[in-house]
């Protein structure tokens, strides 16, 4: 708090906000930190923060699934492996039937599919990229063969031809 950035916060519990930051992520199709998403709500990460977040988190999902609006908790994750906490995975994922591990190949997997229907809801489908047209390669011209001088074979025809 030495910095006062706590003073001058917007607080944990203002649902509004929370969900305005969550939105600007999904239409810029990515997830944020929990530490990411504390600091731009001008607080410093703590534990105590974190799970107070999460509550507001569930209140941000409870009126998005009541506006027929696919979750925003789930683009909050953890630094150290992208997925989200051990808090979203009791609430929001039992809320969606996903009954796997937490961690792994399948939890990355069903976090994916969750955050791409967001992005897809805030930023619209995301666009094919176009294939790179191949570039039209003119055929080379045969370049004339240069023939191998033979060292020496003109000067012998010269001299035969010059001593007559």
């Amino acid at each position: 708090m030495e910095d006062g950035r706590d003073l001058l916060a917007v607080p944990i519990s203002d649902a509004a906000t929370v969900r305005r930051l969550l939105v600007e992520a999904a239409k810029a199709r990515r997830d944020t930190s929990y530490a990411n998403l504390l600091d731009m709500m001008g607080h410093r990460f703590s534990r105590p923060k974190m799970r107070a977040l999460c509550k507001t988190l569930g209140a941000v999902d409870d009126v998005a699934v009541a506006a027929g609006e696919p979750e925003l908790a789930v683009l909050v994750v953890r630094q150290s492996d992208r997925l989200p906490g051990d808090g979203w995975w009791v609430g929001g994922a039992q809320r969606l039937g996903y009954e796997g591990l937490w961690t792994g190949p399948d939890a990355v997997k069903f976090i994916r599919r969750r955050q791409k229907l967001a992005f897809d809801y805030w930023a619209g489908p995301e666009q094919p990229k176009k294939p790179k047209k191949a570039k039209e390669t003119k055929p080379k011209k045969a370049k004339p063969k240069k023939s191998k001088k033979v060292r020496g074979a003109g000067t012998a025809a010269r001299k035969r031809r010059a001593r007559g």
